[in-house]
């Protein structure tokens, strides 16, 4: 690899015994970066770009467009999509953009259908992945594989073996990678964080996440093809079924599609919010390369609803604490924590106040999390939600969905990544993909 990549700035993942090999199908040898990148790293002038490419291009992908597009580092030179009419209106979107600004160092935004032709290009130094989340790990995978630093949007994956390939793919081929897990770079949730990890509430006893519940497998009806769309390839490695709006709305929409309610293609409310919710909970109990210990659905006795244990006594549910409407509470034995988007609030309150900078246990900062993606590309350091942290959040997502599914408790190894003597568990794990789309 280049000069400046060292293992200081670039480390590899913790070496674990069970799905460390699971993306060999598409490893390969690394690539470099592009020398544009390479040299604005050692200093050469301001306006050198870094050449981004984006993977889908529906609500999410427009709003991840809109928000690089003005950053000065970056320019977007493709955009992809299975449908026609989204990714010329982002093509024309991005030229609109680009003609405004008088940018003379623009040559144009090429559309494509396929996102292996986008990946091919030697010229995009990151890719942003928007797809649906059964179509995250084998773009992520590719990407990683031809060198590119990839923002992938949460939920990472749609099974655990998935969000195993996938860091692996990305440690392996030394990419910066962030996944769009973005409430970590939003101040309030540093803050309840940075008060649990510093003991300002006590021992953690208890945290309550109020996320929704699992999905379904799909049983929409079938209704006419929407005209310009490739529906072979927007199912990918998903099962073949007939083509429902629902799943793949007509045209350029503006509300985010329904797919996520469905198993083939997604893990419902639980891995929707849940890759944001649980990943303030893993992030305030330190265990960003870790997780629970044992899943324990509701018995429709004691348990109402679904429970986490962690090794060191933590008891995580599955809904809100009653009485608190707050995303995630952090209850202590001096004290509880409870955080939402643009809320936070604590008991006692005093600790609202509290000098955060001054406190010894200091968490990664970031104030914006594009910004910090496009950052660590020019630093080669991991961002604030690295490809490790998403792969775990999810996990957390997937073990719960598990357990509701198949109504039965579950003891989970996390150094293992493996349940814990029962064969069964352990080939939910992964799912046969349709095609050529293993990973």
């Amino acid at each position: 690899m280049h000069s400046t990549m060292t293992r200081a700035n670039c480390p590899g993942v913790t070496r674990r015994s069970f799905l460390r090999t699971s993306a060999a199908s598409l490893l390969g040898t690394p690539l470099l970066l592009s020398g544009r990148v390479w040299a604005a790293e050692a200093g050469a002038k301001p306006n050198d770009r870094i050449v981004f490419g984006y993977i889908g291009v529906g609500t999410q992908g427009r709003h991840l467009l809109n928000s690089f597009l003005p950053h000065a580092s970056v320019q977007v030179v493709a955009v992809c999509d299975v449908d026609t009419t989204r990714r010329e209106h982002h093509r024309k979107l991005v030229e609109g953009f680009y003609t405004t600004k008088a940018d003379a160092s623009f040559k144009g935004c090429t559309a494509y259908k396929d996102f292996r032709e986008l990946i091919a290009r030697k010229d995009i130094d990151a890719v942003v992945v928007a797809t649906p989340d059964h179509w995250h790990a084998y773009p992520v995978v590719a990407a990683a594989q031809a060198g590119k630093d990839i923002y992938c949007e949460k939920p990472l994956s749609l099974t655990i073996a998935e969000a195993r390939a996938m860091a692996n793919a990305v440690r392996n081929n030394q990419r910066v990678f962030q996944t769009g897990s973005m409430q970590r770079s939003s101040s309030e949730f540093w803050k309840a964080c940075t008060l649990v990890r510093n003991g300002r509430i006590g021992q953690i006893k208890e945290i309550h996440v109020s996320v929704g519940g699992p999905s379904k497998w799909c049983d929409l009806p079938e209704e006419p093809m929407e005209p310009g769309l490739d529906w072979d390839l927007w199912l990918g490695p998903a099962p073949a079924r007939p083509y429902n709006s629902v799943l793949s709305p007509r045209g350029v929409h503006q509300g985010f599609p329904n797919w996520r309610s469905y198993r083939e293609y997604s893990g419902g409310g639980m891995t929707d919010w849940g890759a944001h919710h649980y990943d303030i909970a893993q992030w305030g109990l330190g265990m960003d390369e870790s997780g629970p210990v044992e899943v324990l659905p509701p018995d429709g006795k004691e348990r109402k609803h679904l429970i986490f244990r962690y090794a060191n006594g933590v008891v995580m549910h599955h809904g809100g604490l009653a009485g608190y409407n707050f995303g995630v509470v952090f209850v202590g034995t001096e004290g509880k924590v409870c955080v939402d988007r643009g809320r936070f609030k604590t008991e006692p309150a005093a600790l609202e106040t509290e000098k955060f900078d001054a406190l010894p246990i200091q968490l990664y900062r970031s104030t914006n999390h594009y910004k910090d993606f496009v950052d660590c590309i020019r630093s080669r350091k991991r961002p604030i939600c690295d490809v490790e942290t998403g792969a775990r959040t999810v996990t957390v997502c997937h073990l719960a969905n598990l357990g509701y599914w198949n109504k039965r408790p579950l003891r989970w190894d996390p150094g293992q990544e493996r349940f814990v003597d029962d064969t069964e568990a352990n080939g939910w794990l992964a799912r046969t993909p349709r095609g050529p789309w293993k990973v």
